[in-house]
């Protein structure tokens, strides 16, 4: 196009002499048209040269001022190019109306209704679940879940909470269980180890009783405890079970009001907190829950990716139909964009700013030229040709005028 364009000029340039020798020579007042045309075009052929040439370059090299303007105005057409784009395409009322034209929740409700969504969905959470779950590290995951814990429950009192579920446990008579397995399995053991309660309690006797005294006394000792643990576990209406109702009430109500009780237990927490076999205990608890997570990411029936999909599906269909829940969805999302472009806006605007000052200035100017240099190159062929034209009209009016 360069080529082309340099050839009108050229052209015109060799009519502009031939014309010029041929008045000279008598051919006729003609000649004098032909002459002003190609004059005329010439002119205009040389300013467009220059004006394109001095987009992007000085002419022949001079320090003409106003040239080369794309490669000494390039930071200043970068900044006005992200204030541009800042003002008319991240204003907020732009990005609000935009979005509020899409219906976004309504077409995100339509598509997770429509099979195989849901299920590509739920893939894809797996998928980046293990991924998040194999880039953490064990160790420094555990440290935080033990760190949480315990601060956490080192800020919260137990004692009211506890004495609460414990008087509502008795009131229910829900520590009876206990207090069953608890009886049986002490007459269990007592029948079991007969011969060693009997010498526990012969090795408590004066050593100056004879052995067959102290092994009737450990005898009737453990018929005693037999007896009186076979009662607590054969007859609900025991003694010891109503005392036992009573303790536990009392504890009941003396850990909601009794100051000194309720400083007790929080003692006995704290102690228990630090304790290396309960600190162990919770950052354990981390390596349950993620093999819990990690197989229920990888099987595809899990009951978790199950209710996962199940629930995706469910949501979609109602966001598609309930156009009160699109209302403020999409008002969520509008909410969201605004924020975003009223917050960073000067961040994304700074990168198209930021870029076009990074490029060189000449290979920017090249590689612009080089995308519009064609249209540009139209500019001289018809500032040759309307130059032409207008050199021919004017020297018609002159001729006219003077004739």
């Amino acid at each position: 196009m360069k080529a082309i364009a340099t050839g009108f000029l050229a052209v015109a340039t060799v009519v502009y002499a031939l014309a010029t020798w041929a008045g000279a020579a008598g051919w006729g007042s003609w000649t004098g048209y032909v002459a002003a045309a190609a004059e005329a075009g010439m002119v205009g052929a040389l300013a467009d040269w220059f004006a394109v040439t001095a987009l992007f370059r000085r002419p022949f090299g001079l320090p003409i001022p106003h040239t080369a303007i794309i490669p000494t105005k390039k930071d200043a057409f970068g900044k006005s190019l992200g204030d541009f784009v800042g003002e008319n395409f991240l204003s907020a009322q732009v990005v609000r109306s935009r979005l509020a034209s899409l219906g976004i929740a309504r077409r995100l409700g339509e598509w997770l209704a429509a099979p195989g969504s849901a299920e590509r969905v739920t893939t894809e959470a797996a998928a980046a679940l293990r991924g998040v779950l194999a880039v953490l590290r064990d160790e420094d995951v555990q440290a935080v879940v033990s760190e949480a814990v315990t601060r956490r429950a080192a800020a919260t009192q137990v004692a009211e909470p506890i004495g609460r579920m414990l008087g509502k446990v008795v009131a229910d008579g829900g520590h009876h269980g206990v207090v069953d397995l608890v009886a049986v399995r002490v007459h269990d053991w007592l029948a079991e180890h007969h011969v060693d309660v009997v010498d526990k309690v012969a090795l408590k006797s004066p050593g100056w009783t004879p052995r067959f005294v102290d092994h009737q006394v450990g005898e009737r000792v453990y018929k005693e405890l037999m007896r009186f643990v076979t009662a607590i576990r054969d007859d609900p209406q025991h003694p010891a079970r109503g005392a036992i109702d009573t303790f536990l009430a009392d504890f009941a109500v003396e850990l909601q009001t009794d100051e000194a009780t309720k400083a007790r237990v929080e003692r006995a927490k704290a102690e228990l907190l630090v304790r290396d076999e309960v600190q162990d205990l919770i950052a354990s608890s981390w390596a349950a829950i993620r093999s819990l997570v990690l197989n229920a990411a990888e099987d595809e029936d899990s009951q978790l990716r199950t209710r996962i999909r199940d629930a995706l599906r469910s949501f979609g269909r109602r966001l598609s139909r309930d156009r009160r829940l699109q209302g403020k969805a999409d008002g969520w999302l509008q909410d969201a964009a605004q924020y975003v472009v009223e917050t960073y806006r000067a961040e994304i605007t700074s990168l198209i700013s930021d870029t076009v000052a990074g490029w060189d200035a000449d290979e920017a100017s090249r590689k612009i030229e080089a995308n519009v240099g064609r249209d540009l190159q139209f500019i001289r062929i018809n500032g040759t040709v309307v130059g032409a034209l207008a050199g021919l009209l004017i020297h018609t009016m002159a001729t006219a005028l003077g004739g």
